[in-house]
C-alpha cells in the first residue's frame, strides 16, 4: 500500500528558493560576527542527557527530545521498580534509565561544555559563533518550531561590559544589513534578584522571573495570578506591579529603581551594570532604538547579568533575537569563575519576518546565471568550451540536457529564475559567435566565441 509522505509537526522542508534566502541570512550574520573577532565552531546534534538536564529550568527539561539508547534498552530495565502508587510509571526516572542522550535544546550549554572540555586549547576571552539546528518538544505554532536554527555569538572569559556593547553593535549591524527595523530591550537579572529580595521572596526568583517573562504574551493580571499560585503574596505582587509598568527615559528608570532597590546590594549592582552599559551604548552611537525594559526576564535559569531581547517593529512575531550574561555555566562542568555573554539570532523567525516584509534581495533563488539552449549535439559541442571558460570565472552556467523545443527550455529558465539564455545554432557556429539574451529586459547581444571577458561583463 502506498504511504502518503509527511514530516513531523514543527519541522519544515526548504525549497531551493528558501535555502537561498536562508543562506542569505546565515552569510549576513557570519560576515558581521567575523568583523568583531568571532570564529566558528560546531558541536554534535546529540549531547549526553546529563549535560542538558537542569540547565533550562523545569519547563525547559520537559521540552528536551530524549534519544533512546541503542540496542535493546528495555531489556535491562526493571519496570516494576519505576511504578508509582497510581498504577502508572514514574516517567522522568524511567526516561532517564532508557535514554542517555538528548538532542540539544540550544547552543549555549553545549558551548559551555566545549569550553571546559577544550580549555587547554583555547585563548581567553574565547569568542565563537555557531550556526546549527536545535530541537524543542514544544507545541508548534506561528513562529515556533520543534526544529529550528540558531545563530549564536558568545564571548567567555571576561566580565567586561564592552562585550555586552559588542553584542548590541552586532545586533544593530545585522538587522540594518537585513533591512529589518528592530527594538532592542535590555534588563539585568541582578535587578530581578533584587526585586525578589525587596518584596520578601529571595528564594523564589525563578518563579518570579518565569512569570514575568510571560508579561508581553499574557498581560500583568495573568502574570500576577501565576505568581500568586506559586505562593507569592499579594503584597509582594503589589511591590512588583509599578516596576513592571515603569516607563520614561533610561536615566529616569534607573533613578526610580535605585529607590526601589535601596535595600538590595545585588539589585543595586545590577543597576550599576545597566548604567555602565548604556553609557557605552550612548558613546558608540547605536543606530537602532535601545531601551531598558524592567519586565524583561528571559526564562533560562543560567543568566546572571545583562539580558537582551530583540523585536521586529514592522511585523508581529515573538522575539527574533535574545541572550545575556552567564557567570556560572562552566562551573556546572567543573570550571568555575568563567563569565560569559552571548546572544542568539533566531534564523527561522528572521526568515519569516523578511518574507512577510518582502525584504529578501531579488534573484536569490537562481543558482544559475546563464542557460545554454540545447539545439542538437553539434550546438552542445560548440558551447561546451564557452561554458567551461565562464565557470572558470565563477559564473554559474547550465547547458540544457536534452534537445527539446525552445519553449520548454525557455519555461525551464523562467521557473528557475535564470536571468540569461543563449541560443547557438549552426549559423552562430559558422560565424564563431555566441548570442546572449537578458530574459528580463529583452536585451540581446552577440559576442565572439573566444571573447569570454565580454560575455562575463554582460552577465555581471
Amino acid at each position: 500500500m502506498t504511504q502518503k509522505p509527511s514530516i513531523p509537526k514543527g519541522t519544515r522542508d526548504f525549497s531551493q528558493q528558501q535555502m537561498a534566502c536562508r543562506n542569505y541570512i546565515f552569510d549576513t550574520v557570519k560576515e558581521v560576527f567575523r568583523k568583531y573577532g568571532y570564529s566558528e565552531i560546531q558541536t554534535p546534534s546529540m549531547e549526553n542527557l546529563s549535560t542538558l538536564l537542569g540547565k533550562y529550568g523545569e519547563e525547559g527539561d520537559k521540552l528536551l527530545f530524549r534519544v533512546l539508547d541503542s540496542g535493546d534498552p528495555f531489556d535491562k530495565v526493571d519496570f516494576d521498580s519505576y511504578r508509582n502508587g497510581e498504577g502508572g510509571y514514574r516517567s522522568a526516572a524511567l526516561s532517564a534509565a532508557l535514554c542517555g542522550k538528548g538532542l540539544r535544546y540550544d547552543l549555549t550549554v553545549p558551548f559551555a561544555r566545549y569550553v571546559v572540555q577544550h580549555y587547554s586549547e583555547l585563548s581567553f576571552p574565547f569568542k565563537r559563533f555557531q550556526i546549527q539546528p536545535v530541537w524543542r518538544a514544544d507545541r508548534p505554532q506561528k513562529g515556533r518550531y520543534r526544529e529550528f536554527y540558531q545563530c549564536d555569538v558568545d564571548a567567555i572569559g571576561s566580565n567586561s561590559q564592552l562585550l555586552e556593547l559588542e553584542l548590541v553593535q552586532i545586533v544593530e549591524e545585522v538587522f540594518r544589513k537585513l533591512g529589518i527595523r528592530v527594538l532592542l530591550k535590555i534588563n539585568n537579572r541582578k535587578v530581578l534578584q533584587g526585586l525578589a529580595e525587596v518584596c520578601g521572596y529571595p528564594d523564589k526568583v525563578v518563579d518570579i522571573t518565569v512569570a514575568i517573562d510571560k508579561l508581553d504574551k499574557i498581560g500583568f493580571d495573568a502574570v500576577a495570578e501565576e505568581m500568586l499560585s506559586k505562593g507569592i503574596s499579594r503584597e509582594a505582587v503589589a511591590v512588583l506591579e509599578p516596576v513592571l509598568r515603569l516607563s520614561g527615559t533610561t536615566a529616569g528608570k534607573l533613578a526610580a529603581m535605585r529607590g526601589v532597590l535601596a535595600g538590595s546590594q545585588e539589585g543595586l549592582k545590577g543597576l550599576d551594570e545597566l548604567e555602565e552599559l548604556f553609557g557605552y551604548i550612548a558613546s558608540a552611537g547605536i543606530g537602532c532604538p535601545v531601551e531598558i525594559d524592567l519586565s524583561l526576564a528571559r526564562g533560562l535559569n543560567y543568566y546572571t547579568g545583562a539580558i537582551f531581547e530583540v523585536k521586529a517593529l514592522d511585523w508581529a512575531i515573538g522575539s527574533i533575537c535574545g541572550g545575556g550574561r552567564y557567570d556560572n555555566l562552566t562551573g556546572i562542568f567543573g570550571l568555575p569563575g568563567m563569565s560569559g555573554v552571548g546572544i542568539s539570532f533566531g534564523a527561522d523567525r528572521i526568515f519569516d519576518v523578511l518574507t512577510a516584509l518582502d525584504k529578501f534581495p531579488k534573484g536569490l533563488g537562481s543558482a544559475t546565471t546563464l542557460l545554454f539552449a540545447n539545439m542538437d549535439q553539434a550546438s552542445v559541442e560548440y558551447v561546451l568550451p564557452v561554458a567551461a571558460a565562464l565557470r572558470g570565472k565563477g559564473i554559474p552556467v547550465e547547458i540544457y540536457p536534452d534537445p527539446s523545443k525552445l519553449k520548454k527550455q525557455f519555461d525551464y529558465a523562467d521557473r528557475k529564475g535564470i536571468p540569461f539564455l543563449s541560443i547557438c545554432g549552426s549559423s552562430e557556429a559558422a560565424e564563431g559567435k555566441v548570442n546572449v539574451k537578458n530574459l528580463s529586459s529583452g536585451e540581446q547581444k552577440s559576442f565572439a566565441k573566444d571573447d569570454v571577458d565580454a560575455i562575463a561583463a554582460f552577465l555581471a
